[in-house]
């Protein structure tokens, strides 16, 4: 098995870590290895627009049809002053 070291690290960071590790029940570099497991398991997505993300909620519900009113007529703005 490969080894790395981090250098560098955050105090913040390793308290963080070391408090997680904790909570779980194990060592820090346990901690940090289970860490990078699931960050490189999972596929990264595309990054989706907001519209695109609530199309990805919505469109297993059936989606959801919009009857969109008729445009009118712009108005004319009004007269300021004298």
């Amino acid at each position: 098995m490969a080894s790395i070291t981090i250098r560098r690290l955050d105090d913040a960071v390793k308290a963080k870590l070391r408090l997680r590790a904790a909570s779980h029940g194990r060592s820090m570099e346990e901690e940090a290895r289970e860490i990078l497991r699931a960050g490189l398991r999972s596929e990264s997505l595309p990054r989706l627009n907001l519209a695109q993300s609530i199309r990805r909620h919505i469109e297993p519900l059936g989606g959801v049809e919009l009857t969109l009113p008729p445009r009118e007529a712009i108005r004319r703005p009004p007269k300021l002053g004298k």
